[in-house]
């Protein structure tokens, strides 16, 4: 049992990654900067700050490194009660991010102790009790554990949220295909990528063919992220396009994702209809590359409604532009 006594609002689960991040090519000598990310903790950070109770389910060694990273875990206001921590390697990705905010990475996580994640982990009573429970597909991708874990959450949770989170250095198409179509049934949610994901794991060439085909698996709410375009959203009585809002500065792309899903869910959890808690998701995502690193740039709820009051253009009913 958990030390929780009170329902959070959001569960976040998955894989804890230490972050290096140049900014030049990789190579010798290069200097570098120590930070803390992984899909998992942006989602988390970023419900936090929109105003969220988040819990974080991920295992970290039992060292030092644990330790450190727990910490961080506390100070972006995030529950460390679902923590566990074991013997292992923590996984690790180098970054390179250009003047335009543009990435390159390399992975260290083959075998690494969050790709222990398992069912055993996921305590039935926090995550049925949770307002919403959040995973991704790399979780699904690390490890046969992880992802039978992820399954679990989903059937326990009132609303289950899912990032496809596609990385083909990662998984196979097949695989992250056959995991959106399992979970797809189970999910409040789901937050797939326009052309990239859309492609490859629903075979689909437009977003709002996409969000129709999610929809047709039983998804209740699909948000189809179009890059620097915008989001198109679609659940019963909302077709919506929630244009981009143009970032005040780029540094770095990581994260901008995450910072989406993760304030989207907090806000949806928190009583916001879609369309208003798309934006604040769009808002926040569109703060966060002016930061470095995944966690480098959290921005308060505070700033993430005036940056969304502030965006020249406002939803609009009905399809996603043609180009989209």
């Amino acid at each position: 049992m958990n030390d929780i006594q009170q329902p959070l609002d959001v569960v976040v689960m998955g894989e804890i990654l230490v972050e290096v991040a140049t900014d030049l090519p990789f190579a010798h000598g290069v200097p570098a900067r120590l930070g803390i990310s992984g899909d998992a903790l942006n989602v988390a950070a970023a419900a936090a700050a929109a105003g969220a109770s988040v819990g974080l389910l991920s295992v970290l060694t039992d060292d030092e490194l644990g330790s450190a990273i727990a910490a961080r875990i506390a100070e972006l206001g995030i529950s460390t009660d679902l923590l566990k921590f074991r013997r292992g390697q923590q996984g690790v990705y180098l970054v390179h991010s250009d003047p335009d905010g543009e990435r390159e990475f390399s992975y260290a996580r083959n075998g690494s102790v969050g790709s222990t994640l398992g069912p055993d982990d996921v305590d039935s009573e926090v995550f049925a009790a949770a307002g919403a429970v959040v995973a991704g597909g790399i979780a699904c991708a690390i490890s046969a554990t992880s992802r039978a874990a992820v399954v679990k959450a989903a059937s326990l949770a009132k609303r289950f949220v899912y990032d496809p989170n596609y990385r083909p250095r990662l998984t196979t198409a097949e695989a992250a295909t056959a995991a959106l179509t399992e979970l797809a049934p189970h999910a409040f949610l789901v937050t797939p990528s326009f052309p990239g994901e859309t492609s490859a794991l629903l075979g689909v060439s437009s977003a709002g063919e996409a969000a129709a085909k999610l929809r047709s698996l039983g998804t209740a709410h699909v948000a189809v992220t179009c890059g620097a375009k915008g989001v198109q959203l679609e659940s019963d009585g909302v077709s919506a396009w929630i244009p981009a809002i143009p970032a005040p500065a780029v540094v770095d792309q990581t994260g901008a994702g995450d910072a989406f899903v993760g304030t989207l869910t907090a806000r949806l959890v928190l009583g916001d209809d879609f369309p208003t808690a798309a934006r604040y998701g769009v808002a926040a995502s569109s703060l966060v590359v002016g930061g470095k690193g995944g966690t480098g740039l959290i921005p308060t709820f505070q700033q993430t409604r005036a940056h969304a009051a502030a965006g020249s253009a406002d939803v609009t009913e009905g399809a996603v532009p043609s180009n989209a």
